[in-house]
Parts: C-alpha cells; structure tokens; sequence
C-alpha cells in the first residue's frame, strides 16, 4: 500500500470529556505513520483553531478525536467546508451514532436488535420507567462515549442519582434495559456493500463494569480475540454489525458494541464512528487477529480519506 499521502494531519485532543483518551490514540495514530514513512503531523483541536488548520497546508487528516467536536459531525462539516479529505463518516453518519437515542430508532426501523429504552427527564414517572425496563437498568447521557455518566442502577432509589449523574454530561439522559450477558465488540472496515467485519472481541471486565478506568487506564480487564462463539454465531455478529455500519451511513472504519444474553441474543449498544487508537484499544487488537499490524491498519483507515458530501454532489451532477 502506498504511502505518499502527502503531508498529513491527526486530528486529536479536541475539547470534549474524552481529550486524554484521543491524546492518546492521536500520538499513537502520528508514530505508526512515521513509522512507514508517512509524513504525518499532529494537530490539537483543542489548542488551535480552524484558521491554522486551513493554513496548516495537509492534503488529508486522519480524525483521531473522540467524543463532541470530534466524533459528532462538527469537524467532519468543518473539514468539508476546507475541501479537506478526512478519515471515516461524515457529518450526518458521525452525528446520528454519536447520538444513541436516533441510533436506536434508526436501528429499530431497520429491524436490527438493540434494547428497549426511555428518555429520563427529572420529573419522569419512576415507577413506570421502571416497570416498562425493569431491574437493573442502565442510566447513561446519549451523546458521550467511554462509559461517561454512565451508571447501572440496582434499585429503585438510585435512579435520582444517576439521573443528576448522567445530566451533568448531557441535556439528555437516557434509561435502557439492562441486558445480562456477555460483552461483545466488532470492528468494521470500508463503506458500503465493500464494508467488512474484523474478528469479534469479548470484553471480560472485573465485575462486568467496563466503566472508563477499566477501558483505558486499568490492565484488569481481559480481552478474547477472537472471542470463543459459534461459527455461527460470530457470522451472525458480524453481519448484524455491518448492518447497523451500513444503516447508519458510516463508512472508512467504526466499531459496534454488542451485549450477547444468556439465551445467545445479540443486542446493539452503540456505534463508535472514530474509536480509540490506545494501547487498550479494541480495534487494533481485532486488526492483529485479522493478521494487520497497527501501521497497516492506520495506513488502511488513511488511504480511505474523502470529502463525502462532495463526492456525493459530484456523482449526483
């Protein structure tokens, strides 16, 4: 593969509640680059501003940022605004999976399997979200990523607080079943009908709480890759996972997050559009299993780098 892309930009930092994790996988993303001779540059969101980027003089970036401002189809309508190639979705398909709750209904139109949910506000009926979801149920802020504001409530009387937790991220707060079983996580690659599935990862967290300091700081969490299911019941995975890929609009690269019930049902938690690139990290670790190295697959992720809204304006001309 190539590796005259010019010279390159990694996004990273940014502003959002996730800026160590994507500082992390931006310097992470810049090394393996150089690695191969790329001559990648990285660029912090959160400390420079949109004219130095304009002026900054790359041919195409690759979007190491996590979270608001970087995942949520802000910089994606930015950089096309500045014609500038980037990598994975664009701004409508990095917005809507950014955004659980239209994920959700954009997935149950499709038919795909994700739990049921509400929206909590402060003054909802307790009783009867409870009786719709049951007990446990999740509480979590739809538009953050990395288990934020994120809590497993047990009781009636913790719903209050985790609620007040869950708002101090989001003007939203949502309340989604809790589905008892095995975690479950899936690598995505391409676009559309060449998007393809990496092996399926299974996520053995202490007590089963993957919470943030589990995901990126903590080395307790064990991971099985390629996790030990079915033939059957990986391609089934894998398909639901390139489905709700395709649904959604995404494309260049994504993750979907998965919960496998007790009776062998998968569940869709999520879509992460720009995942993490750490050294806990699940794609990569899916990528080796596929036989890709870290470079390779960051040179992947790079050589899919486009405009798409002005790829889909001059197809339509």
């Amino acid at each position: 593969m190539t590796t005259d892309f010019g010279r390159v930009g990694v996004l990273y930092g940014g502003r959002s509640a996730e800026r160590e994790v994507s500082l992390m996988s931006g310097q992470g993303v810049c090394d393996a680059l150089r690695s191969v001779g790329v001559d990648a540059h990285l660029f912090d969101t959160g400390q420079q501003d949109l004219t130095e980027l304009a002026q900054a003089g790359f041919d195409r970036v690759f979007i190491a940022l996590h979270g608001r401002y970087g995942e949520d189809g802000t910089v994606q309508g930015a950089l096309e605004l500045l014609g500038l190639p980037y990598t994975g979705s664009g701004p409508l398909a990095s917005s809507l999976a950014m955004d659980k709750l239209m994920t959700k209904k954009i997935w149950l139109q499709e038919g795909l399997p994700t739990p049921p949910y509400h929206v909590l506000r402060q003054d909802s009926d307790t009783a009867a979200v409870i009786d719709a979801l049951g007990l446990p149920l999740i509480v979590k802020p739809p538009h953050e990523g990395s288990t934020l504001g994120l809590t497993r409530v047990e009781k009636a009387d913790q719903l209050p607080g985790a609620y007040a937790l869950a708002a101090k991220f989001d003007a939203t707060v949502m309340a989604e079943m809790f589905i008892d079983g095995r975690e479950l996580t899936v690598p995505v690659l391409g676009r559309g009908a060449h998007a393809r599935a990496l092996p399926v990862i299974e996520i053995q967290a202490p007590g089963g709480n993957y919470d943030y300091e589990h995901k990126y700081l903590s080395d307790a969490t064990q991971y099985v890759c390629p996790a030990q299911l079915d033939a059957w019941l990986t391609e089934q995975i894998q398909q639901l996972a390139v489905q709700a890929y395709v649904a959604l609009g995404c494309e260049g690269w994504g993750r979907a997050d998965f919960m496998l019930d007790k009776g062998g049902r998968p569940w869709l938690l999520e879509m992460n559009t720009s995942p993490g690139m750490t050294s806990h990290s699940l794609v990569p670790m899916s990528a080796k299993a596929a036989g890709m190295d870290y470079a390779q697959l960051c040179l992947t992720i790079l050589s899919e780098a486009s405009c798409k809204v002005q790829a889909t304006t001059t197809s339509r001309s």
